[in-house]
């Protein structure tokens, strides 16, 4: 409204005075200023008389005038709507306590004031550190839009080389965090957090291509959302998370904008032999600059998940949008550009440490898959009329499936109320609690379609209940109840039911029109990157993309453009139907899909013979370059129903049970007298059904053998009198620390000592060492270092010494092991037998093995002792070691779903102790379980319910017990040592220790092997060779030479080189480091080969020993030479001996 219709104000008083004065008093600028007013106002009349005058100087009918008036008044009411929303939520935003004071509690003031919601937790903490920050981030937004995406968005096109950012500015009101709700009972390794935001913002950006005289921007912005964040993997050093993952759960509801267009005089610009732009061609360029627009600020709203609304006000040409009809268009651009790359299955994942799977994080494997059953539906709304709506009919419904952005459509049915689908779909859910099942029933129409209503299910019910069948209420309609059967399949990792759930699907009868048959398995590929690839004609180098297919079903990755070593980085999931007669078809092609540059075929039989599923390896590919292979993680996973699955037939038409949206938790609300009821008690399960996740985790065995050159830093009589040091380590390793014992006045110390952890194989984990001198006061330091777990794992065993840090000496011997876990009863007694002969200073005992045990769910627990149902909870014990559960909810029947792991010193001897308690106080039951009773389990796996004692006769408890045994290399090498003449070898010296990655090194040789090496002449070379049936391939480890002839006074630098024929390509030669100056040179180095058994007896290896020279030496740099078949030893058992080099000519 303008001032003049404001009635009396002082500017109006001010007028008048102004108007009394003399002409030759009165201010210049009082009368240049109504001069301006009043041509303006002229000007405003004239345009909007000018279109009327046009549409009757041309003859144009009436109608085009009418329809132009309409698209105004639209525009006008579109704009001023979002403008009084921007203003309200802003109103609400300032003055939020006195807001809610008079409106929400004004029939609620007997409210009590400690009311509070614990769900979700305040953080007006971090709402004052964003209001403190806020302009600081205006500034980096700012900095960010005009220095790194305005030179990108120019890069783009050609049309786009005048744009630039003319006005960037997030205002004063900064955005608000409602609130933050933690969810930390899922998964150990994880934090999982929903993060409540509300902003009502005049943020303004203004963007410009002078090119086209065009400007487009936006001016206020008010969003309300929940925003999903995950902090994982956990880990033990700064900054103590892995990565931060963010997504939407749900695709963002509804946007609303509102536009407004401005066109710059050409004129201004241009010289006048120019000639103009036609309008459709500025209008089509400038769409293009707010589809570039749209898209950046979709990027810059990424951390937001819209559930409930987004209003934004545009500026500039982007204004035409607001246009009814246009309007919903230009939504759906921004919805789908969010939706593309932040609403699940799609992730945005920031790294924050280096060696990371970010493939994995961004596309981790699935929580489970539900099987959905579309049965019937009743009683549904009639659409159908017909004169008019004087005969009245009935519809021909059919349902609309969505779960994220899976969406399933059924086959419609003619003229029925009560129709029957019978069709079965089976989605991905990633995240429970969050995602949701909706199914909308339409009627279908040759125009469109008449919504019949919808149902919604939070698919955290369907993972409890396992099996859901009822009939549910369709809301937001009349009448009507939809008929579903909801399954959850859970996803193992072991191929032993594969067989029974093939049987079960093929017993399983879908009654439809589709062909969609149940899946066994899904795969997961996280294909990482290629190296090598050839190049396209004229030696150009290609722009690499990947096609993946199984059966019908092809997925492409992104495309890299210009290199020959791509990185992808892509994730993909398929339904397996019979991973025993499917294959992973694979394409690298170019951009243009023309050229093939290399392809694989995998048949996911192979996976159902290697351990855990799953593949993570180089494969070489096929149809490529000589050196051409392709890195990737496939994973397979067998769906399981944990329960028998019963006939997909319905029940009754009538039933006595159904679900509603506003039904508590496993409580259904009666459709027929309104009240309640349970829902029926689901079958017993026979076993447990555990994450994926579950007994991954492995054993880190860490020897701290000595230490030698320590700092002295004890001193006597002022610092006139050097003494030693009482040094002591401290290892810190997966959230845990171990001390050793002190040993007093000695730089060369030597402890003996023996510690042990389980850990979970996790990226960026580090093992630390820093090392004390005790003292009365303050402890001195005497130094530090680092191992990255991922080396240690890899490596699987090192022995080396390590120099400490930030000293001017010392250095620290030390033996660790990441323990192979084996399911093979026969190897315990050599383990037990290599465990005897250890002994270590600190008393410690070698484990023999590691229990991991899944505590899932209890039934029928006896009552408390006043009538009521307990709170359980389950307490684990073995040896001096327990954990407890969570307390499950007040029940008879609780349920856990909690995972433990115990080192095991003695199975024949150890006892797992299960207890359950009320609130741990009163006993509700026990279960002594010796680990002896495990052994005598295939595979060493017991799952199945056990029997409380000192419970009701009917009370159990289901459990899943794996017991993997902890096969040391060293006790390997020991047993395999045993009944042969040995002779002990010294602790090698610094100058001979090998690398970080070395593999065990042997101390004992045989006194026969001696002789041998001086008769030979030439030296011996120490091979082990073994063909690994777990991962698949061939493992030469070169350990070491002896009794190598000198030929120079200087020594020799020697190396060992070999190649496996037939092939002599670059995939089948290999050599060690050079070793200075030493006759006698360890290596301990290991080599893979990615063949199969059948291939790997076929090759024959042709190995050599050389020195080490430069180019124009004249000595001779063959030393010796080892020809050996491979099908004369035992690949499977491996083979470790002395072999005798032989003279070139031999």
């Amino acid at each position: 409204m303008s001032s003049g219709d404001a009635g009396p104000s002082v500017g109006g008083g001010l007028d008048a005075a102004d108007s009394a004065m003399p002409e030759d008093l009165q201010p210049r600028g009082t009368t240049g200023k109504r001069f301006i007013t009043a041509l303006l106002s002229f000007a405003k009349c004239l345009g909007a008389l000018l279109p009327v005058y046009l549409a009757g100087y041309f003859g144009l009918s009436i109608s085009l005038v009418l329809f132009g008036l309409a698209v105004y008044m639209g525009w006008k009411h579109h704009r001023d709507a979002k403008q009084t929303r921007l203003h309200s939520a802003m109103y609400l935003m300032e003055n939020e306590k006195g807001y809610t004071t008079t409106q929400v509690f004004r029939s609620k003031r007997d409210l009590p004031a400690w009311v509070n919601f614990p769900d979700v937790e305040k953080v007006e903490w971090l709402n004052k550190i964003l209001q403190q920050a806020w302009p600081f981030v205006g500034q980096y937004l700012e900095k960010l839009l005009v220095e790194t995406v305005a030179p990108s968005i120019r890069a783009s096109s050609a049309h786009l080389q005048t744009f630039s950012f003319t006005k960037v500015n997030l205002g004063d009101k900064p955005m608000k965090v409602v609130g933050v709700k933690a969810h930390t009972e899922h998964d150990k390794r994880q934090v999982l957090l929903d993060i409540y935001i509300s902003y009502a913002g005049d943020v303004e950006i203004n963007v410009d291509v002078k090119k086209y005289f065009c400007r487009a921007g936006v001016k206020g912005i008010q969003l309300h959302g929940k925003m999903r964040v995950i902090l994982e993997p956990l880990i033990g050093d700064v900054p103590l998370v892995g990565a931060i993952t963010m997504f939407f759960i749900r695709r963002p509801v509804s946007f609303h904008f509102h536009f407004f267009q401005k066109f710059e005089n050409p004129k201004k610009y241009m010289p006048q032999n120019v000639i103009h732009l036609p309008i459709f061609t500025k209008l089509l360029c400038c769409f293009r600059v707010f589809s570039t627009f749209t898209l950046l600020l979709s990027i810059h709203l990424f951390f937001l998940l819209f559930r409930q609304k987004l209003d934004i006000n545009w500026t500039g040409l982007t204004n035409l949008l607001d246009i009814p009809g246009l309007s919903t268009m230009s939504d759906t651009m921004v919805m789908d550009a969010i939706s593309s790359f932040l609403v699940l299955p799609n992730r945005l994942t920031v790294p924050l440490v280096a060696d990371l799977h970010v493939a994995q994080l961004r596309s981790p494997l699935p929580r489970g898959i539900v099987r959905i059953h579309l049965l019937e539906a009743e009683n549904l709304a009639a659409k159908d009329n017909y004169i008019k709506g004087v005969i009245a009919g009935k519809s021909d419904p059919y349902a609309l499936l969505r779960v994220g952005t899976q969406v399933f459509t059924s086959h419609h049915v003619d003229n029925n109320l009560n129709p029957q689908w019978r069709e079965m779909y089976e989605v991905i859910v990633h995240e429970v609690p969050g995602q949701e099942l909706e199914v909308e029933v339409f009627d279908k129409d040759p125009d469109q379609d008449d919504f019949l209503g919808r149902v919604k299910l939070d698919l955290v019910l369907v993972k409890k209940a396992r099996i859901l069948e009822a009939w549910f209420t369709l809301k937001d309609a009349p009448t009507g109840k939809v008929h579903l059967r909801l399954e959850w399949l859970s996803l193992l990792s072991s191929a032993e039911r594969l067989s029974e759930v093939l049987q079960k699907n093929q017993n399983l009868t879908v009654s439809s029109k589709t062909t969609y048959l149940p899946s066994a398995a899904i795969l997961t590929v996280y294909l990482d990157r290629a190296q090598d690839l050839p190049m396209k004609k004229g030696n150009k180098v290609p722009s690499p993309m990947v096609q993946l297919s199984i059966q019908d079903a092809t997925k492409e990755s992104k495309t890299v453009y210009g290199t020959s070593n791509p990185v992808w980085e892509d994730a993909f999931t398929f339904f397996i139907h019979d991973p025993r007669k499917q294959d992973l078809d694979i394409q690298v092609k170019d951009d243009d899909r023309s050229l093939t540059l290399g392809t694989l075929s995998i048949p996911l039989s192979r996976l159902l013979s290697v351990a855990d599923l799953s593949m993570d390896q180089w494969f070489q590919l096929d149809k490529s370059g000589p050196a051409s292979r392709i890195y990737m993680n496939i994973i397979l996973r067998v769906l399981w129903l944990d329960q028998d699955a019963s006939s997909t037939t319905p029940v009754s038409p009538y039933p006595s049970v159904s679900l509603s949206d506003d039904g508590e938790e496993g409580v259904i609300p009666d459709l027929t007298t309104g009240g309640t009821c349970i829902l029926p008690t689901p079958t017993l399960p026979e076993h447990t059904s555990p994450d994926s996740s579950f007994a991954i985790e492995g054993v880190l065995r860490i020897h701290l053998v000595e230490a030698h050159d320590l700092v002295a830093k004890d001193s006597f009589m002022g610092g006139m009198m050097k003494g030693k040091s009482d040094p002591y380590m401290k290892i810190q390793v997966g959230g845990l620390t171990f001390k050793s014992h002190v040993i007093k006045e000695n730089l060369n110390p030597v402890w003996n000592e023996l510690y042990e952890v389980i850990l979970t194989a996790l990226p960026g984990q580090e093992v630390q060492f820093n090392m004390y001198d005790k003292d009365l006061d303050q402890d001195d330091f005497l130094g530090r270092f680092k191992l990255n777990l991922s080396d240690l794992i890899s490596a699987q065993y090192t022995d080396q010494w390590y120099t400490l840090n930030d000293v001017k000496s010392g250095r620290v011997h030390l033996l660790m092991e990441w323990l192979p876990r084996v399911s093979d009863p026969l190897r315990l007694e050599q383990i037990l037998r290599y465990q005897c002969q250890e002994s270590y200073a600190n008393k410690a005992v070698p484990s023999a093995a590691v229990l991991f045990v899944y505590v899932e769910r209890a039934y029928g627990l006896p009552l408390k002792k006043n009538g009521k149902e307990p709170k359980a909870g389950a307490e684990l014990s073995l040896r001096n070691i327990s954990y407890r559960t969570k307390l499950a909810d007040r029940s008879t029947s609780p349920r856990w779903d909690e995972a433990f792991s115990f080192l095991v010193h003695d199975p024949r001897e150890d006892t797992l102790i299960l207890k359950v308690f009320h609130s741990w106080g009163q006993p509700l039951g026990s279960v002594v379980l010796p680990v002896k009773d495990i052994m005598a389990e295939q595979a060493l796996v017991l799952d199945r319910w056990l029997t409380l004692d000192g419970a009701l006769p009917e009370s159990q408890l289901l459990i899943r017990a794996e017991l993997k045994l902890l096969d040391s290399k060293r006790a390997q090498y020991a047993d395999a040592s045993s009944g042969t003449e040995e002779v002990e070898l010294s602790i090698p010296s610094a100058d001979t220790v090998s690398a970080a990655n070395q593999d065990l090194r042997h101390r004992t040789v045989s006194a026969q092997g001696n002789a041998d090496a001086q008769a030979s002449g030439r030296g011996q070379v120490k091979l082990s060779i073994a063909y690994s049936t777990e991962e698949n391939r061939l493992v030469i480890t070169i350990c070491s030479c002896r009794k190598l002839p000198c030929r120079s006074k200087d020594g020799l630098d020697p190396y060992v080189s070999f190649i496996l024929q037939p092939d002599k390509n670059r995939s089948t030669k290999r050599k060690t480091n050079v070793k200075k100056r030493d006759l006698n040179p360890e290596f301990n180095e290991r080599f893979y080969f990615d063949f199969s058994l059948e291939d790997a007896m076929q090759r024959h290896l042709d190995l050599s020993v050389k020195n080490s020279v430069s180019f124009l030496s004249r000595e001779r740099e063959l030393i010796g030479k080892l020809q050996l078949d491979l099908n004369q030893l035992d690949l499977r058992a491996g083979d470790q001996r002395w072999y005798d080099l032989t003279d070139e000519t031999n």
